[in-house]
């Protein structure tokens, strides 16, 4: 297991001009690292739908990068999404799922199943063509230059210490974050 705000680290130091959705937990931690809040938008507590969001977004801006920080309860949420993604298969799509198996954002629940099922494993079978797991940042940070470089869907999943109940993000409101981010989308080519 590793840290979170680790992991996310490494994705900051990637990052360019790949637009951010988050969801749950790790929208608490992304807020603390992204050096491009203007790209970065919160699902709020639509627990379940980021990935769904994030489909949109690619498939309606499909020279746009998009990375959606999706969570092991919320993913569980809507197992369907990840059908839905892949008979899309959008190319500049990028789903990194946080696996701490809990609920941190609602109380630190464990999530139902918790070390029962392998997430890889479903996104292979629902049709992504790439999907990873990570244990440890080192070898997060060693492969995700490898991992960018390939064409979407991709799921990253990593394995998260959970950090148990979390406090209030205090993101901008998603009726705030979304016409930003739509009238910053609207200045670049389609």
């Amino acid at each position: 297991m590793m840290d979170g705000i680790a992991a996310l680290r490494v994705l900051t130091r990637e990052r360019t001009d790949e637009v951010v959705l988050t969801c749950m937990s790790n929208s608490y931690d992304w807020s603390k690292v992204s050096k491009r809040p203007e790209l970065d938008l919160s699902a709020g507590g639509a627990m379940g739908k980021a990935s769904s969001f994030a489909l949109g977004l690619a498939l309606a801006r499909p020279k746009e990068r998009v990375w959606v920080l999706d969570g092991d309860g919320s993913l569980l949420m809507n197992l369907g999404c990840l059908v839905t993604v892949a008979s899309m298969a959008p190319k500049n799509l990028l789903h990194v799922v946080w696996e701490n198996d809990a609920y941190d954002t609602t109380g630190g629940q464990a999530v139902p199943g918790a070390g029962l099922f392998d997430l890889v494993a479903i996104a292979k079978g629902a049709g992504y063509p790439n999907a990873f797991v990570f244990e440890d940042v080192e070898d997060f940070q060693n492969r995700i230059k490898e991992v960018l470089s390939l064409q979407g869907p991709t799921m990253v999943v990593l394995k998260v210490v959970s950090l148990g109940r979390r406090p209030p993000a205090g993101l901008p409101r998603a009726a705030e974050a979304f016409p930003r981010l739509r009238q910053l989308l609207a200045q670049r080519p389609t």
